[in-house]
């Protein structure tokens, strides 16, 4: 009953209304776009390419793409170019003093980083794309058919891969305007969704019908996968306060300051980025291998390779410490004790037995210490659940619902949209979703 009601206050404010609405008209136009092929293309032909895109990293890019990569559509790039573009103008901002400049400078800063994101997203697809079709034209030989030919379908084919993408990007940036905000994540994570009916009922098919336990052992799958989702909020959530002091100030005849508050210092700042850097990193070898005259059936591309042996103790050995190694580095670039120490003491604030200043940047740089060790584990152990659900018996389409980027991002953008439509009812005075009138999104704590 508690649920009716909610979903009655919601429709009761018309501006949450309007762009829960929105949303959905949004998502809508980006899932149907995502099934129209690209001019000259027959999508009978496409059922190599869709084997390709069944596992590995390849896998992933399709399930970002919410399909859209296998089929060859307009937007079979997505968003991911602009993830790329987005990592590494964040990569430049520590390196480069003109970045970290703009960063310093607001709203006028970051309309200019955004701006760079872009033009980089642009460079990357107008080269990505010629990749795509190259590949895209291997897979469609090998069951007899083939990309037409000639230059202007590749000039062609390139422009409408780089306006699909970019028209998605768009999309996003309407969601987070006039939608529930978040937009690009919102895309990424009904790419993800929309893989998970069908892998669900495969999933339920293969234990019906083969000699694999049953319902009994679906049922337990299903009681696995909610664990894990309950892990992955703990892992999202979860936070280490850290008292402040403000200081008591007089203007005029009123008084300011005084009362305690509270620092939220993540377990995992970091979010999902150790995870996209460790995967990256796990792909050179191969690359190279790819360039050089290696041996295909080596042990580095054994070992290495996300698309053959993604599942293999190896390659998720290595991969669980890259994302270790990431997550300290990864906070130790986004979370400033210097600059968070600084701050306090120009607003007058202090942490209780700790001098303002240097020994107040070394306390919260200890505490980051101590909490990133866990968090960083833990991300770990979720990035890898998908070979331990494979090793148990679960297909690999459900299996990659168990954990690694996919999960992390599904968790984050829905607690995130919860936590949007939370502070709609609060501000409006209706009961919140929870009893406790608080959910805790990415970015810290809806009080």
């Amino acid at each position: 009953m508690r649920a009716i009601e909610t979903i009655k206050n919601i429709w009761k404010i018309e501006d949450l209304r309007n762009r829960i609405g929105v949303t959905l008209l949004l998502i809508t136009v980006y899932r149907f776009l995502s099934v129209i092929t690209l001019p000259g293309i027959d999508p009978t032909s496409l059922t190599k390419l869709q084997e390709q895109t069944a596992g590995g990293l390849m896998g992933l890019l399709d399930m970002f793409s919410g399909g859209a990569f296998s089929n060859a559509s307009i937007v079979a790039l997505g968003i991911m170019p602009y993830i790329s573009a987005s990592i590494v103008i964040q990569l430049l901002a520590i390196a480069i003093p003109y970045f970290q400049k703009l960063q310093r400078e607001g709203e006028s800063g970051r309309r200019k980083i955004n701006q760079y994101t872009r033009y980089l997203t642009l460079l990357i697809l107008i080269l990505q794309a010629p990749t795509y079709l190259m590949n895209l034209n291997v897979q469609m030989r090998a069951v007899g058919g083939a990309v037409p030919d000639g230059l202007w379908f590749t000039i062609s084919s390139t422009l409408i891969l780089a306006a699909g993408s970019m028209f998605v990007l768009w999309l996003g940036e309407r969601i987070t305007d006039k939608g529930v905000g978040n937009g690009i994540s919102f895309i990424i994570m009904v790419g993800i969704l929309a893989r998970f009916p069908q892998s669900l009922f495969q999933e339920f098919i293969s234990k019906m019908t083969e000699s694999t336990g049953g319902l009994v052992m679906f049922l337990i799958e299903i009681i696995a996968l909610l664990a894990v989702i309950a892990g992955a909020i703990l892992l999202v959530q979860g936070t280490r306060r850290v008292p402040v002091q403000y200081a008591k100030q007089m203007v005029g005849n009123k008084q300011y300051g005084g009362a305690r508050q509270y620092i939220p210092l993540k377990v995992n700042a970091a979010n999902v980025m150790p995870i996209i850097f460790a995967q990256a990193i796990m792909f050179i070898p191969v690359t190279l291998i790819g360039f050089g005259s290696g041996d295909p059936d080596g042990w580095m591309v054994k070992v290495f390779s996300p698309l053959t042996n993604i599942y293999g103790f190896w390659y998720n050995f290595i991969n669980a410490i890259l994302i270790i190694m990431f997550t300290y580095f990864y906070t130790a670039i986004t979370i400033n004790p210097k600059q968070m120490a600084e701050d306090l003491k120009r607003n007058n604030g202090f942490i209780p037995g700790i001098k303002p200043g240097k020994k107040t940047a070394e306390y919260i740089d200890e505490i980051m210490s101590r909490i990133t060790f866990p968090g960083s584990m833990f991300l770990a152990l979720v990035a890898i659940m998908p070979a331990f659900a494979h090793f148990f018996g679960i297909q690999e389409g459900f299996a990659s619902f168990f954990g690694g980027t996919s999960l992390i991002i599904l968790v984050g953008v829905v607690l995130d949209t919860l936590q949007q439509v939370e502070s709609h009812l609060l501000m409006r005075h209706y009961d919140g979703l929870l009893k406790s009138g608080r959910i805790k999104g990415r970015q810290g704590t809806a009080y």
